[in-house]
């Protein structure tokens, strides 16, 4: 986090910095979309191939800005210090600045002292084209919710990953990039019937599931007990297939450093977000199950799978 003797300039006001964020094609907020190009569209900037810099803070008055620089490397080497606990004072040129907008993509719990407390600023067509920038509402779902789970797996991959048995995945097929099966009923049935084409069980406890999902999601509403849709779970990975073969749009895929020799990988597409690890399972959120968090078994075809998509990842450089 960024100290608040940090200034750089916003219109006439100096900028008080809270924080900084990167906009490039491998690491991008995702709240602003599923891709970098719509990720810079949601900010009216065009996407560059070497990025941008996104510096939060306030001004005199107290009101939220987002000073958007072209000097990634800066913004880049902040980060990295203020990650190992180190102080660096965020100055950009004034020259590096591409625009300064009102408000802020991201929820803050930060503040600067010495001014007032966080407010949009009053709007003055001169200087805002719109609505001042707001971090989405963690009382609903949807997209932006939905990329915010997947943020969370990605981050906390080890607590997500020990709440799946793997014995709650079939031993015959299991991990077949075709889908999930329902989750087992209290008697040990399961939810979809006896005939349905099934490949794995999100797991043997669905109510801790879910409950656990809503936290990833940041929503406060109780979590619901609902079974996988497994004809969504094929859709995903029929659409993860197809980016192979025609890549997407820069960042849809996306690859990160994991433990060991591993890589943490990221998907999204309308309506789906994936992560994975390349040595282990997948986890899919969907836009139409809300809280959910859907785990896909290793099995045969996923190993290969995500190998071939970290190979056309985007990665940090």
């Amino acid at each position: 986090m960024a100290g608040t003797d940090d200034a750089v300039a916003a219109g006439d006001d100096a900028l008080y910095v809270l924080t900084a964020v990167l906009l490039t094609p491998a690491k991008f907020p995702s709240v602003l979309g599923d891709d970098y190009p719509e990720a810079c569209a949601t900010l009216g900037l065009a996407p560059l191939a070497d990025g941008y810099g996104l510096v939060l803070g306030q001004d005199g008055a107290g009101a939220r800005w987002t000073v958007i620089i072209d000097d990634v490397s800066l913004v880049a080497v902040a980060i990295a210090s203020w990650d190992c606990g180190m102080e660096y004072e965020l100055s950009p040129d004034e020259g590096t600045v591409v625009s300064a907008l009102p408000g802020w993509p991201l929820a803050l719990s930060v503040s600067a002292p010495g001014v007032p407390d966080p407010h949009d600023p009053e709007h003055d067509p001169e200087i805002m084209d719109g609505p001042p920038l707001t971090p989405p509402n963690t009382e609903t779902w949807g997209p932006a919710q939905r990329r915010l789970g997947a943020d969370e797996i990605a981050l906390q991959w080890a607590s997500w990953r020990e709440q799946i048995d793997d014995s709650a995945f079939l031993t015959d097929d299991v991990g077949d990039v075709g889908g999930a099966s329902g989750a087992e009923e209290p008697d040990g049935t399961n939810a979809d019937g006896p005939d349905a084409d099934t490949t794995a069980p999100t797991t043997t406890d669905s109510d801790a599931t879910a409950t656990a999902t809503a936290t990833a999601s940041g929503s406060d509403t109780e979590a619901q007990s609902t079974r996988a849709p497994h004809a969504g779970i094929r859709r995903v990975l029929a659409e993860v297939r197809a980016y192979v073969d025609s890549p997407p749009p820069l960042g849809r895929v996306r690859s990160a450093f994991a433990s060991g020799d591993a890589r943490t990988l990221r998907a999204d597409g309308p309506g789906w977000s994936m992560v994975a690890r390349t040595d282990d399972i997948a986890f899919v959120l969907l836009d139409d199950e809300p809280g959910e968090v859907l785990p896909v078994g290793r099995g045969p075809e996923l190993p290969g799978l995500l190998e071939a998509l970290d190979k056309m990842a985007v990665r940090p450089s």
